[in-house]
C-alpha cells in the first residue's frame, strides 16, 4: 500500500496539471459515471492529502475522495487513449490522470471530509501537525510501538517501510509497548519522519540511510528492489546490519512483515 509520501506527491502532480482549471471528468469503466457527471466541466480547486487519503476539491463544495489501497494506482501524464479498467479519468487538453483499482473512490461533501480526517492521526507531512495528538494515544497504549506507528488513527501516512526504518534509525525496540516508550524517543521518531518523508515526496522513493552508510561510502552494491531506495532493515531479512553486522530479523506484526536488528534496537 502506498505510504503517505506517495499521496502527497500525487496531490502535487494533480495540482500542477489540473489545479485552478476546468476539468473533464469521466468514468470509462462506468462504476463512477453518475458522480463523474457532476464534476465534469467544473474547476478543480486543489488536491491535497492527509496520510494515505487523497482529496481533490472541486467547485460547488464537491470533493473526489480516493484511497488507493493495496492495488490502486493513479497515473498522471500527457493525453493518451484509455487502457484497462479506468474508474475515473481527469482530463484537460494537455494532461490526463487515470485512476485504476482504488480501495475507495467517492464524491463527498465538506462535512464528510471533516468527519474522515477527524478520525486520522497527525500527518508529519502537513504543516502545523501536532505530534502531541499521537503521543497522547501512544503513551496510554500497551500495544507495540511498531503496531501503533501503522495505526492511521494514531499517526497518518506511515506504512511498513517508514515504521521499520525510523525505529532502526532511532535504535528503538519495535516490540516496546507504547506506554513504556519515552517521550524523548517519541519526539525523535516524529522529527525523523518530518525529515525523511518530504524527501520521499521530492524523490518518489524512500531513502533512509545516512551519508556514511550509502553504497558509495561503504563500497557496497546499490539496493535492487521493486520498492527502490536505500534502507537499513526493510526487506533485508537475513542480511548483515550495516551498523553491527548481525542478521536483520523479521516477523509478522500488525499483519505486516516487520524488519529490525535485535542488537542495535534496544532503546525506547
Amino acid at each position: 500500500m502506498p505510504e503517505g509520501h506517495t499521496l502527497h506527491r500525487l496531490a502535487g502532480l494533480l495540482n500542477d496539471s489540473f489545479g485552478g482549471r476546468s476539468v473533464r471528468v469521466s468514468s470509462p469503466q462506468g462504476r463512477f459515471a453518475a458522480s463523474a457527471a457532476l464534476l465534469d466541466g467544473t474547476t478543480m480547486v486543489a488536491a491535497w492529502a492527509h496520510g494515505k487519503q487523497l482529496f481533490c476539491d472541486f467547485e460547488h463544495d464537491r470533493t473526489l475522495y480516493i484511497h488507493l489501497g493495496l492495488i490502486g494506482g493513479l497515473d498522471i501524464g500527457p493525453p493518451a487513449p484509455v487502457r484497462g479498467e479506468v474508474r475515473v479519468r481527469l482530463a484537460t487538453d494537455d494532461a490526463v490522470a487515470d485512476l485504476r483499482g482504488p480501495q475507495a473512490c467517492a464524491l463527498v461533501t465538506p462535512e464528510e471530509v471533516a468527519a474522515m480526517t477527524a478520525k486520522l492521526g497527525p500527518d508529519p507531512l502537513q504543516a502545523g501537525a501536532d505530534p502531541e495528538l499521537a503521543w497522547a494515544k501512544i503513551n496510554r497504549s500497551g500495544r507495540p510501538i511498531a503496531a501503533l506507528l501503522m495505526d492511521q488513527s494514531v499517526l497518518s501516512g506511515v506504512g511498513n517501510v517508514y515504521r521499520a526504518e525510523v525505529l532502526f534509525r532511532n535504535r528503538i525496540d519495535p516490540h516496546r509497548p507504547g506506554k513504556q516508550l519515552s517521550r524523548r524517543s517519541w519526539r525523535a521518531i516524529w522529527s525523523d519522519l518530518v525529515e525523511l518523508m518530504p524527501i520521499g515526496v521530492r524523490d518518489g522513493r524512500i531513502d533512509t540511510v545516512r551519508p556514511e552508510q550509502t553504497p558509495e561510502a561503504m563500497g557496497r552494491p546499490p539496493r535492487v528492489d521493486d520498492h527502490g531506495g536505500e534502507v537499513y532493515v526493510y526487506r533485508r531479512a537475513g542480511q548483515a546490519c550495516f551498523i553491527c553486522g548481525s542478521r536483520v530479523r523479521t516477523e509478522v506484526l500488525a499483519a505486516r512483515n516487520l524488519f529490525w536488528c535485535g542488537r542495535c534496537q534496544r532503546r525506547g
